[in-house]
Order: C-alpha cells, then sequence, then structure tokens
C-alpha cells in the first residue's frame, strides 16, 4: 500500500487551549489548502446571520445577473435538486412550502406561490450549478444586508439535510403542480446533460463512502474515505477548497451519483456530479483535517480531528508518539520511556516567583515531554527544596529528601545529597580560607552568608552589606557591590556582612573559588549539573523502599493523601514518566515495582500532577492526566540529544 499527498491544514478563527484560558467548549476550526473556485471580479462575499462565509460562496455575476451556486442554498435554509435539468429548491417556513422549479424545456415554474415575474435562466459555471439572486427573493429568502460589499442572507431555522426527490412531472406525469405560475420556455442550458451520464470520459468512478467515528477521551477522530474503483490515485488528482466550516473536494473526471448524507459526528457529506467530474462537500463545522491518497485501490481520505472540550486535557495518541518515545498502560499506571541514545531529563524552570504549564516548559527548551517537578509553595511560586539547572544552585536544600540529578551526559542519579555552594581563597595576610554558604535566597540576612542567582527583578543586599557577583570556574570577583543590588539573569552572587566574613574580597579582580560542594557517598553526585529534591524515594534496584520518617513526610496531612500520583524514574535502563491515576504513595510504589522500574523518585503530586508528550491527535499534545493542573515552578523535561536524529527534528 502506499500513500500520497499529505495535505494539513487548520483555520485559527479562535486559539487553542494553550493560547488562552479554557472555555467551556472549542472546535479547532480548520481549513484544506487549495485552489478556490473562480468568480467574477463583481461578485460579492456572502454572510449567513451576520457571519461572513468563505470566498468559496461568493456570489457570481452573469448576463442575467447576480447568482449563487445550488450547492451552497441549503445553507440558507432551502432544498435542493442540484440538476440543471431538474432544478429544484424549495423553502418551508411557517409550515408554509414554497417551490421553484426549472427545466430546459419548461422554464421556471412556482409551486404554493404565484411568480410574477420572469426570471433569468440558471448557468453552468466551474462545474456548479448558479441560480440568479431573483429567485432566491422571489422563493421568499430574506436577505438582510444588500450591500456594495457585502450580500447578507437571515439565519435560517434549520438546514436541509437531504437532497429532494426529482420533480412529479418528471418522474411519470403525477402531481404537477397547481396552482401555479410559469415563465416562458428558456433556452436550453449551456451543454445540458442528463442525470449520472456525464458529458466527459470518466477515469474513475466514486463508489462507496465510507465512514468511521473514534472519540478518545474528548477528542474526535472522522474518517471519510472516498473509494474511486481504479487503483492507482495519480489517475484522480483533485482540487480542495478552504470553507468557513468545511472543505469542497473536486474531482475532475471522476463520475458520482448525487448524495447527501448527515454523519454520526452531525457533519454533512454532499457528493454532486458536475459537468466535469465530481465535487464532495464535508461540512465539519469545524476540526482539523489531514487528507491524503492510498492506492490498491485508490482511495481519498479524510481524516478530521476535533477537540470537543477543553475543559479535559486531550490524551496522547499511542499510534503517533515522537521517535523513541513509548507508551504503556497497567491498570491505572501509565508510563512514557525515552531512548536515552535520543533523549536526555533536565531541570526547566519558569522566572523565579512565577509558575508555567509543564507543555509550555517543555516547548521553551524544545523538548519532546516532560512531568511537573518538586514542591512549591503556592503564595510565593518559589520552591520549598532543590533545584539546581546547568550547575548553578537556583533554590537551597532542606538536606533530607530523595533528589534526581542529572549529569551532562544524561545519567540519572538518585539519592540524598545536601549541596552547598563553597567560597575558598587566600584572605589578605594569604592565610587559605573555605566557607560554607548558610542559603540560597533573595533576603540578605546580617548574619549569614546567602547565595543567589539573579533573575533580573529581585534585589539582594542591604546597607552595611558587600554583595559578590561571582562564577564557578572564573577563579576571580566578577564585581563587589555595596547596599541593595538586582543581580542580572543568570549572575550568581552572595552577600555577606564584611565584618562577619572579614577573609572575603570585597573589590572586582580578587582571587575567589566558587564550588558546589554536593555532600554525597550515594552517587557520583560531582557530575551533575541539573538536580531537583522532591521525594519520597519510591524505589531503588527495584525494590520498595519508601520511608515517609527519614524524609520528614507528615503521612497524616494532605500530602500523602491517595491522589494523581506522578513520578521520574527508569525502566530498562530508560528515563521513564510514570502517572497513576489514583493512590496512595504505597499503592504507587508498589505498581512502579510491578511494572518493573528500578529506581524512582515521587514529585509533587495531587493538583500539580502533569505528564505531557508532544505529538497526540491533531498534534495537539497529550496528556496521562485526565483532569488539568495548576501550573508549577519547574518541570523535568526530556530534550533531544544535540546531533541526534530527534533533535534535528
Amino acid at each position: 500500500m502506499s500513500l500520497r499527498r499529505s495535505v494539513l491544514f487548520r483555520r485559527s478563527a479562535r486559539p487553542f487551549p494553550w493560547q488562552a484560558g479554557r472555555g467551556p467548549r472549542l472546535l479547532l476550526l480548520s481549513a484544506l489548502l487549495g485552489g478556490t473556485l473562480g468568480g467574477a471580479a463583481s461578485a460579492r462575499p456572502v454572510a449567513i446571520g451576520g457571519v461572513r462565509q468563505s470566498a468559496a460562496l461568493d456570489s457570481r455575476q452573469f448576463a442575467g445577473g447576480e447568482a449563487l451556486a445550488v450547492w451552497t442554498l441549503p445553507r440558507l435554509g432551502v432544498a435542493v435538486r442540484n440538476d440543471p435539468q431538474d432544478l429544484r429548491l424549495q423553502l418551508t417556513r411557517n409550515q408554509l412550502t414554497r417551490e421553484l422549479r426549472f427545466s430546459p424545456q419548461t422554464g421556471w415554474r412556482a409551486v404554493g406561490f404565484t411568480l410574477s415575474t420572469r426570471l433569468p435562466v440558471p448557468e453552468l459555471a466551474g462545474g456548479s450549478l448558479f441560480v440568479p439572486l431573483q429567485a432566491l427573493t422571489a422563493l421568499g429568502v430574506t436577505v438582510t444586508a444588500d450591500a456594495p460589499d457585502l450580500l447578507d442572507f437571515a439565519l435560517p431555522a434549520q438546514v436541509p439535510s437531504e437532497t429532494l426527490p426529482p420533480s412529479p412531472a418528471v418522474a411519470g406525469g403525477v402531481g404537477t403542480p397547481t396552482p401555479a405560475a410559469t415563465t416562458p420556455a428558456t433556452p436550453t442550458l449551456p451543454a445540458p446533460t442528463a442525470p449520472n451520464t456525464p458529458a466527459f470520459t470518466p477515469v474513475a468512478t466514486l463508489g462507496t463512502v465510507r465512514v468511521s467515528r473514534t472519540l478518545h477521551r474528548t477528542v474526535e477522530v472522522q474518517r471519510v474515505v472516498l473509494e474511486l474503483g481504479v487503483a492507482d490515485a495519480r489517475l484522480t488528482p483533485f482540487t480542495v477548497t478552504r470553507e468557513a466550516a468545511g472543505l469542497l473536494v473536486t474531482l475532475p473526471g471522476v463520475s458520482a451519483s448525487p448524495v447527501t448524507q448527515k454523519l454520526e459526528s452531525g457533519d454533512q457529506l454532499t457528493v454532486q456530479p458536475t459537468a466535469t467530474g465530481a465535487a464532495v462537500h464535508l461540512g465539519t463545522g469545524g476540526g482539523r483535517s489531514e487528507l491524503f491518497t492510498l492506492d490498491n485501490p485508490a482511495r481519498v481520505v479524510i481524516d478530521t480531528t476535533t477537540y470537543t472540550d477543553t475543559s479535559v486535557p486531550p490524551p496522547i495518541n499511542p499510534d503517533a508518539l515522537p521517535d523513541g518515545v513509548t507508551y504503556r498502560q497497567q491498570g491505572r499506571l501509565h508510563l512514557l520511556s525515552f531512548d536515552p541514545a535520543l533523549y536526555q531529563p533536565r531541570v526547566v524552570s519558569a522566572p523565579a516567583g512565577r509558575t508555567s504549564g509543564v507543555a509550555d516548559l517543555v516547548r521553551s527548551v524544545g523538548g519532546v515531554a516532560g512531568v511537573n517537578g518538586g514542591y512549591f509553595d503556592p503564595a510565593s511560586s518559589l520552591p520549598v527544596d532543590l533545584v539546581a539547572t546547568g550547575g548553578l544552585m537556583t533554590a537551597g536544600s532542606l538536606e533530607r529528601r530523595a533528589t534526581l540529578g542529572f549529569t551532562a551526559q544524561g545519567d540519572t542519579l538518585f539519592g540524598y545529597p545536601r549541596p552547598r555552594y563553597v567560597l575558598s581563597g587566600a584572605d589578605a595576610g594569604g592565610a587559605a580560607y573555605s566557607v560554607t554558604v548558610n542559603s540560597v535566597r533573595a533576603k540578605a540576612a546580617p548574619d549569614l552568608l546567602t547565595a543567589f542567582v539573579g533573575d533580573g527583578r529581585s534585589s539582594v543586599g542591604a546597607d552595611g552589606l558587600t554583595t559578590l557577583y561571582a562564577a564557578p570556574g572564573r577563579g576571580t570577583v566578577l564585581r563587589a557591590l555595596s547596599g541593595p543590588v538586582t543581580p542580572p539573569p543568570g549572575t550568581l552572587s552572595f552577600t555577606f556582612d564584611p565584618a562577619r566574613y572579614p577573609q572575603l574580597p570585597r573589590s572586582a579582580g580578587s582571587p575567589l573559588t566558587v564550588s558546589l560542594n554536593w555532600r554525597a557517598a550515594d552517587a557520583p553526585w560531582d557530575g551533575a549539573v541539573d538536580a531537583l529534591s522532591a521525594g519520597p524515594l519510591l524505589l531503588q534496584g527495584g525494590k520498595v523502599v519508601l520511608d515517609p520518617a527519614r524524609e520528614g513526610f507528615n503521612t497524616s496531612a494532605s500530602i500523602w493523601r491517595p491522589t494523581r500520583q506522578v513520578a521520574f524514574g527508569t525502566l530498562g535502563g530508560k528515563p521513564t514518566i510514570a502517572f497513576l491515576e489514583h493512590g496512595s504513595p504505597e499503592t504507587f510504589a508498589a505498581a512502579l515495582a510491578g511494572a518493573g522500574l528500578r529506581d524512582a523518585v515521587r514529585l509533587d503530586s495531587g493538583s500539580s500532577a502533569t505528564a505531557y508528550v508532544t505529538g497526540g491527535y491533531a498534534d495537539l499534545g497529550g496528556y496521562l492526566n485526565t483532569v488539568w493542573s495548576r501550573s508549577v515552578p519547574n518541570a523535568l523535561v526530556l530534550v533531544p540529544r544535540p546531533g541526534t536524529t530527534a533533535a534535528k527534528k
């Protein structure tokens, strides 16, 4: 089986859920890219109920005046039979039905009312049949605005879904309309043909139309398959026209019978023969669609994905995961594992004092997936435990909770480090010194030596205190400042009282060595560049090692309640994100051990629990959590390794 010609489309009339607040319901609006039906220069745009429609519905100007395509009239509430030999237009309003019929032999005839004026004949153009605007107004279609730059129709009470049958007189003389006024017989339409008898030599026949619909959480995927009756899809080239809420596929050289069908999704599918082939109109009412062809036999496939309810996160698509990502479900436990040759974990943080959605943090570094990180104070949005990124510790450690570390090579570390900054050098008299930094925070204290990685907004220091700007590996003081200062983003600063720490330098260029002492023997932590503390440690070496007392967790508090649980660990040597739909930490640990994970650390769970992977249905992205979670200050993100195929995408 071969696959050709993929066209992806989207019309962004409204934002996606990650671009705006979540509303009660949102359809991802879309349109296929392609050619549009030709139109005269004097054509006018059409609006319905004040809403401007796509250019495909524009009026056309002919010798007899302005006209509209018959296939567009159901949108105005007019039921139609789109046949140049037996045209029917029917409007029902307030239980009264009015109808206009046309054939080249009899001209226009009115049913249910008196036709008091002569109407121009219909016209064939571009494979579509057009009727004069005067016919619609005579029928009773309401035009609410008739301006030089817009033709606005009233919103109909209902949109007909069925094609009208042949006129009774045409079917055998039964039910000839009375009373009725007629216009004199009119000339035959240009090159008219009998129904289903094309005026061209068909290269294919549109036969079976198959439709399937699947609902994934609140993402609906609908597939429409048009079978063309030949082996090679190259014999049936097509064009596509965008519309406000659907698409029009034109199939030159393809014969077809007229069909109108309301699909299970509520969409309407209409097939109409034209003078040059067939036209297939799919009114999706929104959605994001992909159109492609298959061979043996030739088929045109239209996949439409609609996000029906943005109050629920979209699910992952297990059949369309990024390369190197695998998904596994075991009961209520969901696992996403990543090929370590393609991806490595990183700690990614929002600006200090702010929070962000996990998906946004993933996209900010070009990641492929992510999970929320450690615990934080909701009032200040600041982490309450260790965070280190790029070799800089941005939040201090509680020195008792399980910690995840990541080396520059992408290796994952599990353990209980107690990291501190250490400043060393020689004082003015040449005596060596080594001083351990007390705390990592913006707020300075006269009796402490504090560190802070600047964010460009937070002020450190105070009157009588000195602040040094430094960097690991530089060996000297970059700047020395007195009083309150605001370090630039990413700048490592140390604030102290010179009277309490006389050995520390007080001028730029002075020798100063800055190191991060991990103070741990349970893993090679000296190689860590990123780290995050959360806890508790759930698994070690494949065994459950849960010990809340060791890590200072209050098992009677809400932090230990059964809820949505997330963790980061390793499975078969692969970094793995784990999500449990509901359960206690003990339940979570047992489930992870049963699934074969080797090591795992629980992350902030409950209302923060988010596990996200890119891709998904119609590129919505996918979430393991079925409830939207609150935004967080940091996340663990899987990023492509430089130089790999994953990094090039």
